[in-house]
């Protein structure tokens, strides 16, 4: 599937896409600005596929046959390769955050990407380390009308801007409109927890996935599995907010999954789980509590 594009969710769109419960696809997007080729220079001008796009140029919406309302959505990334470019953009936006980081000046770095060596190196000459990820993955609200693409949302992720979900995770999504609606776009091939400056290496990706319904999933919000460990969300323009919700979906599914009450899982989580900054970028706090696969290992109770 090539770039049909969107910039709003929206549960009124005719699917771009309509796929099976479990088929497996390949989805190519293109960056968050939807640049059709590499702009000359570092913040300099090119054509676009959406001319004054209202937010994220994403693919989609595709509709999932058999996923209704009620529903979870599992999306599985099986890789995640980029276009070879990418760009980052600090002060561009007069933010209270900036505001308060002293960053009025406008700065634009141009990134080449090898995905082969797993780096990017920008004009400057400074070289990071790559790990792309999709920025933007959600289901479409029920509510009628256009829906912006910057905020996450708790019940349909979106712009959640989680770096750990690399190729080999599954983020789960509940469904709230027939066929699911699903929207992904907003590549990044490098970012550090928190997109503190608003924006990451931001690309184009080419990402191949499957698409299944999940009628009993660990938890009914928004989680994931990873290939080292297993994420529980929050998202609210209250960190504290954010931060419960996050910690308390992750305390659920460890208490269910180890048959433990509410403070005895949480208490084991505070000893081996961490709660990382998602992004302070996109209007919502996003905060995310991460969990190693192999963290907790029950062993026979002492007598």
């Amino acid at each position: 599937m090539d770039a049909t594009p969107t910039d709003v969710f929206d549960p009124d769109l005719e699917p771009a896409l309509v796929v099976d419960d479990g088929q497996r696809f390949v989805v190519e997007a293109l960056d968050a600005r939807g640049y059709l080729e590499r702009p000359q220079r570092p913040g300099g001008p090119a054509p676009r596929r959406i001319e004054d796009a209202r937010g994220h140029c994403l693919v989609g919406p595709i509709a999932v046959r058999g996923a209704e309302p009620g529903d979870v959505l599992a999306v599985t990334l099986h890789s995640i390769t980029t276009s070879g470019w990418g760009w980052t953009s600090a002060g561009a936006v007069d933010t209270p955050l900036n505001a308060r980081l002293g960053v009025t000046d406008r700065v634009d770095l141009l990134w080449d990407i090898d995905d082969e060596a797993g780096t990017a190196t920008n004009q400057l000459g400074f070289t990071v380390d790559t790990a792309p990820f999709l920025g933007v993955i959600g289901t479409t609200p029920a509510e009628p009308g256009q829906h912006s693409t910057t905020p996450p949302r708790p019940g349909h992720g979106g712009n959640v801007d989680c770096r750990s979900l690399v190729a080999g995770s599954t983020l789960f999504l509940p469904v709230h409109v027939p066929g699911a609606l699903l929207c992904l776009g907003d590549g990044h091939a490098a970012q550090g927890d928190g997109e503190v400056c608003g924006t990451a290496v931001e690309c184009g990706t080419t990402t191949d996935l499957t698409v299944s319904v999940v009628p009993a999933p660990a938890l009914p919000s928004v989680h994931a599995t990873t290939p080292t460990e297993r994420l529980t969300f929050g998202f609210d323009a209250d960190l504290n907010a954010a931060t419960d919700a996050a910690l308390g979906d992750m305390v659920t599914w460890v208490a269910a999954e180890l048959g433990l009450d509410r403070p005895t899982a949480l208490a084991l989580l505070s000893t081996c789980a961490d709660l990382r900054v998602t992004q302070v970028a996109n209007q919502t706090w996003g905060v995310h509590a991460a969990l190693r696969h192999d963290a907790l290992r029950r062993n026979r109770p002492r007598p």
